[in-house]
C-alpha cells in the first residue's frame, strides 16, 4: 500500500524553528534554575533595568499576559530582587524596580543566557554561525516581523496544554 500524503515541496521550516526554539527554552530554563530564576524573571530584572518601565511595558517586551506579569514579579518581590514602586515620571502609575541584589543576580543571569546561547551557537561550524543570525534576523525584521490575523489564531508555545 502507498502512503495518501502529499509530498513535501518544502523543508519543514515550522518543525526546525519550534523543536529549536522549545529546546533552546529547556536548556535555558534548567540553567537559570540553578540561581533560582526562570527565563521571564531574568527578562523582567534585565530589561527592568534598562530604564524605568512599568510592569505593563515589561509584560509587553516579555510578551507575557498580565497574570503571568504579575506572577513573575510577585516572585521577584518574595526573592527580594526587585519591588513595585510609584514612577518617577508619573505618581499615577507604578513602576518594577530592581533592587541591588537583582541588579547582582541579573549580572549572573545574562552571563547564563548568554552561555547558553553560546553554546547553541558553538554547535554549529563557525562559518555558518554568523550566516545563522543574520537569516533570523532578516526574518525577524522582515517577512516574519509581525503575526498574522486570523480567524483562528495560532497559539504559541507558552500557551500549549502539558
Amino acid at each position: 500500500m502507498t502512503s495518501m500524503a502529499p509530498a513535501r515541496t518544502q523543508t519543514d521550516l515550522s518543525f526546525l524553528l519550534d523543536h529549536t526554539s522549545h529546546v533552546l527554552r529547556t536548556r535555558m530554563t534548567a540553567a537559570l534554575a540553578e540561581i533560582g530564576l526562570t527565563p521571564r524573571m531574568h527578562c523582567v530584572l534585565v530589561h527592568a533595568l534598562e530604564e524605568e518601565r512599568t510592569q505593563i511595558q515589561l509584560a509587553e517586551i516579555g510578551d507575557m499576559d498580565k497574570t503571568t506579569m504579575v506572577v513573575t514579579v510577585d516572585a521577584l518581590e518574595k526573592a527580594g530582587l526587585a519591588e513595585r514602586r510609584p514612577s518617577s515620571r508619573d505618581r499615577r502609575a507604578r513602576i518594577i524596580a530592581v533592587t541591588e541584589e537583582g541588579a547582582r543576580v541579573a549580572v549572573r543571569s545574562q552571563e547564563i543566557v548568554d552561555g547558553v546561547h553560546a553554546a547553541a551557537l558553538g554547535a554549529l561550524p563557525e562559518d555558518e554561525r554568523d550566516a545563522l543570525v543574520q537569516a533570523l534576523n532578516n526574518l525577524v525584521s522582515g517577512h516574519l516581523a509581525a503575526p498574522v490575523e486570523s480567524a483562528q489564531p495560532a497559539r504559541r508555545a507558552r500557551e500549549r496544554a502539558k
